[in-house]
């Protein structure tokens, strides 16, 4: 009998390193670096998660690695840039070259990436030399999207930032196969277009563009005038081009420069200033105007491909703002995302390219099989995100007994969960880890801290005392899949947290009806009743909405259940657990250390339930601000 084939997928040297290991088709295990290393968005090579992959493989031997981009090409375009924007644009050539080069005496860099990962895999213990394939960035998004998605064929559509010179692709899957028909090119970009109005609003380019989308709904519209008739020129089917007078990242080291600033009243915000109605209203704008253009695209790849199905991946993808409104246009029939959307998943794009799309001569380009339940249904390859490493119960007990840490242990789920409900019912805050950890930005009940949804403090105490972030920021409603259409008007499954959909009206508080964003007071807008569950409640009665299902998830499906019984809402708050600028915690001691830093009330890592008022005394409290950047 022969072994499966094995291929590695890797990301690394821009911002989310990954890796991925896919054996005969199955994705069997993926991880970002930053889990293990506790750097977030760690983009170093993924040794870490490397060698966690190779410990979930069956046997010794890789048959091929794959980098997730071509770094030739990229290294084109950023001299192709430099060249023609010369002399300014010599800056931020000079501060590319290290990613790309690496840092002098050390290895890394992307140009040399493949002895770097010969060296990494022969110290790992990889028994034979397997090839480096080097598949385009954007064929590894689309493979990403299409490869483990529940479809025998669809549409394909990738938005990011950039690869090597591509910004968004469109085409179409069929069985094993990949056709990109179209693409937008360098310099202009969706996704940069929202990261310098994410930069202009005083947050993180690739980290913070979901901050401003949790402020859009705070804004009104007014500037979308100015966006569309300054800053870029939206085509029928989506294309873009963009002013680029009123942009820094050619020719700089930032995203806007000082025509972007005189457009919108003056310098944009620096991180620790206050938000006003400018960033709120920016906010808003740029939001409407990415919506607008994801479904000016989506009709066109509709008309084009004449596919019922879409499948997406691409930073851009994780807007689930624009993602919503693409699903209730009924665009497309069906539509599926990618968890990882972003450069972490094209460590999953690029193991599943080369199985599929590899030459035949290195005993690739296989066969696709859609992943199917028990039942015969189709379902996504995904296995509801769950691919990181889990814990035994015999580890984690040595931990606690080791660390002196007072627990009680619960060994029986349906005490765990009545006993869960019941503390999570009076307002407690719990930290859960349980199984294996969720690869991709959003904690899936795995590696969450939840809370009752019904509180109307909720939202500001698990802001400020347990996440130590912004107070506006809107948490997320996990929700049993089959009572998901009594809470919201979903009427599809939405298992990864990827589309925002409204509060059923019949749960909405008649007190919020036209609540207009006049206020610039967030606090005081973030404290108002909205609806039956106001703490997942955005200001625009929207919600970003996980199902959670019992096939992928029993143990999480488990706890919501025996919360329905007690208290008839079938929905918790689930937010990642993780403080401010931390990674979300991997092991039960990336826990416990969290949870003590915070004002978390209980903990729940597998079996064992700790409380916090009884742990012995931690000095610790405050390390995550000297640990942690604020992101």
């Amino acid at each position: 009998m022969s072994r499966p084939v094995r291929t590695l997928g890797l990301s690394c040297h821009y911002h989310d390193a990954a890796a991925c290991l896919v054996e005969d088709g199955v994705i069997v295990a993926a991880a970002q670096e930053e889990r293990f290393s506790r750097k977030k968005h760690d983009e170093a090579m993924p040794l870490h998660a490397i060698r966690y992959c190779l410990a979930e493989a069956s046997g010794p031997e890789i048959d091929a690695v794959a980098f997730y981009e071509k770094p030739i090409l990229k290294l084109h375009r950023i001299l192709e840039t430099a060249l023609g924007t010369a002399p300014r644009g010599l800056v931020p050539f000079v501060h590319a070259v290290p990613s790309m080069l690496g840092v002098p005496g050390m290895m890394g860099g992307k140009l040399f990436v493949e002895g770097e990962i010969q060296s990494a895999l022969e110290s790992l213990g990889v028994v034979n030399d397997p090839p480096v394939l080097f598949p385009e960035h954007h064929v590894s998004h689309a493979a990403s999207a299409f490869f483990p998605s529940p479809f025998e064929d669809a549409a394909i559509l990738t938005l990011d930032g950039v690869g090597e010179w591509s910004t968004s692709t469109w085409g179409v899957g069929e069985g094993a196969s990949i056709d990109l028909r179209a693409e937008l090119e360098f310099p202009h970009s969706i996704g940069l277009l929202y990261s310098a109005v994410t930069y202009y609003c005083g947050f993180k380019v690739n980290s913070g563009e979901y901050k401003l989308m949790g402020l859009a709904p705070y804004g009104e519209p007014r500037y979308v005038d100015a966006i569309r008739d300054h800053l870029v020129d939206v085509r029928d089917d989506g294309s873009i081009r963009l002013a680029l007078e009123h942009f820094g990242y050619l020719d700089g080291l930032v995203m806007t420069n000082a025509r972007f600033d005189r457009l919108f009243g003056g310098p944009a915000r620096k991180p620790d200033e206050r938000i006003t109605r400018r960033e709120m209203d920016l906010a808003r704008s740029i939001q409407d105007v990415l919506t607008d253009i994801v479904l000016r695209i989506g009709r066109h790849v509709r008309r084009e491909t004449g596919k019922r199905r879409l499948t997406m991946a691409g930073g851009v993808a994780l807007n689930c703002v624009a993602n919503g409104e693409l699903l209730r246009a009924r665009v497309f029939d069906e539509l599926w995302i990618q968890p990882a959307a972003g450069d972490a998943g094209g460590a999953i794009g690029a193991a599943l390219a080369a199985y599929h799309l590899g030459p035949e001569s290195l005993g690739l380009g296989r066969p696709r099989s859609v992943a199917r339940r028990d039942d015969g249904t189709t379902t996504d390859g995904m296995q509801g995100a769950y691919l990181g490493p889990s814990f035994s119960d015999a580890d984690t007990r040595f931990f606690l007994e080791r660390e002196k840490i007072v627990f009680e242990e619960l060994g029986d789920e349906g005490a765990w969960a009545a006993r869960l409900a019941e503390l999570l019912a009076t307002e407690n805050v719990i930290g859960l880890v349980q199984g294996r950890m969720e690869v991709g930005p959003r904690a899936l009940g795995h590696r969450s801290i939840v809370g009752d949804p019904r509180s109307a403090r909720m939202q500001s105490v698990m802001n400020l005392k347990i996440k130590q972030r912004e107070s506006f920021r809107p948490f997320a409603p996990a929700v049993l899949a089959e009572r998901a259409h009594e809470w919201f008007e979903l009427d599809v499954a939405s298992p990864y947290m990827l589309l925002v959909a409204p509060v059923q009206k019949d749960k909405r508080a008649p007190i919020a009806d036209g609540d207009v964003p006049s206020s610039t007071d967030l606090l005081e807008r973030v404290n108002r009743v909205r609806s039956e569950i106001p703490a997942v409640t955005h200001v625009d009665f929207s919600a970003r909405v996980q199902t959670v299902h019992a096939d992928t998830s029993p143990r999480f499906h488990r706890l919501l259940t025996a919360f329905a019984e007690r208290t008839g809402c079938p929905v918790l708050v689930n937010t990642s657990f993780n403080v401010r600028g931390e990674p979300i915690v991997c092991n039960p001691e990336d826990a416990y250390r969290c949870f003590m830093s915070t004002e978390m009330d209980y903990l729940s890592v597998g079996p064992f339930l700790l409380e916090r008022k009884k742990q012995p005394g931690w000095d610790d409290a405050k390390r995550w601000k000297r640990t942690f950047e604020a992101d």
